[in-house]
């Protein structure tokens, strides 16, 4: 958690989970502490459930709170920095992500400007593990009101590292579920968005870290069903937002869409490193995720031709794009 002084005098308290991946821990919290300019201050606290001594060493340098918890998950360490929280506001930076230059202020400034907003998003860049840019700043901009539900629910996830919030929507939602392995802030997003005014700020505020296609195949297989889970408990009570269950149809197709696309990089991934049965696995897994998006992309040029021919042929492929668009 993180307090900010402005000189407006508000506060934000940003949560900090984090697990046994110190160095990275480090990064993060200089990332936080070089936005103290312009009157602004910070008050770090960590929310941890790794076993890494160095962990708290790191917190204590950067003279912040540290908080363990033995519960497992993200959403857990989340948690228990945010009930620590006593600001006015609430912000994110999960500990493998570093926030930008532009972040907290625009947010703030809108917050202030307009009571009856709850909850502020912001745009992302998403990196490689060297902090290089793969895609981004995204999104473009996000609709208000009702519509922002449906994009949502269509495949728009709002990376909680860009997100500040209220705190008092901590009170009227409470927190993150600890029962989801994954999709937890997606969930507590869609609560805050169902419930409150959402606004947005046009600048990248979060360099994302993301993860390799390929390194955690069986975690994203266990992710399909949370998404899921979490798609039709906030769609179904939302259905008017669609005008057919066609509509509806594609909106679901939107969330499932992210893991046909981690699958498609996956395949590419075994290809290139001569893995012919593992890639033909991922493309299978693929298939049982979106079967006639996974269909049509076989039949046109895609990443995903590619890699099946390139498994079937037992060559390597150049062309290593997997953007959903294909």
């Amino acid at each position: 958690m993180v307090l900010v002084m402005t000189d407006a005098g508000k506060m934000v308290s940003v949560v900090v989970p984090t697990r046994d991946r110190p160095e990275l821990l480090r990064e993060a919290l200089e990332s936080i502490r070089a936005l103290e300019r312009d009157g602004v201050s910070f008050e770090i606290i960590v929310g941890d459930n790794g076993t890494s001594k160095e962990t708290r060493q790191i917190v204590e340098a950067f003279k912040a709170v540290y908080l363990h918890t033995s519960k497992q998950g993200s959403a857990a360490a989340r948690n228990i920095a945010m009930r620590a929280a006593t600001a006015d506001y609430l912000a994110f930076l999960d500990d493998d992500d570093l926030w930008t230059s532009n972040h907290i202020h625009e947010h703030l400034k809108l917050l202030v400007a307009n009571p009856d907003i709850d909850m502020v998003v912001g745009q992302i860049i998403n990196t490689d593990a060297q902090r290089c840019s793969i895609y981004g700043p995204w999104p473009k901009r996000v609709p208000e009101g009702r519509q922002l539900i449906r994009l949502m629910l269509s495949g728009y996830f709002p990376q909680i590292g860009a997100t500040v919030v209220r705190t008092r929507v901590r009170e009227a939602i409470g927190f993150f579920n600890e029962e989801l392995i994954g999709g937890q802030d997606w969930d507590w997003q869609l609560r805050v968005a169902r419930t409150h005014r959402v606004g947005f700020v046009e600048h990248p505020c979060v360099l994302f870290r993301q993860r390799a296609a390929g390194t955690y195949d069986e975690l994203q297989l266990k992710r399909i069903t949370f998404a899921r889970r979490i798609f039709f408990s906030h769609a179904l009570p939302e259905w008017r937002l669609w005008e057919s269950p066609l509509a509806f149809a594609r909106s679901y197709f939107g969330v499932m869409e992210q893991f046909l696309t981690y699958f498609t990089g996956t395949a590419l991934y075994h290809v290139n490193k001569g893995e012919r049965l593992a890639a033909l696995v991922a493309i299978w897994r693929g298939f049982a995720v979106f079967p006639s998006r996974a269909l049509r992309m076989l039949l046109s040029q895609s990443s995903l031709r590619s890699a099946f021919v390139a498994a079937i042929k037992g060559v390597k492929v150049d062309r290593v794009s997997t953007r959903s668009s294909e």
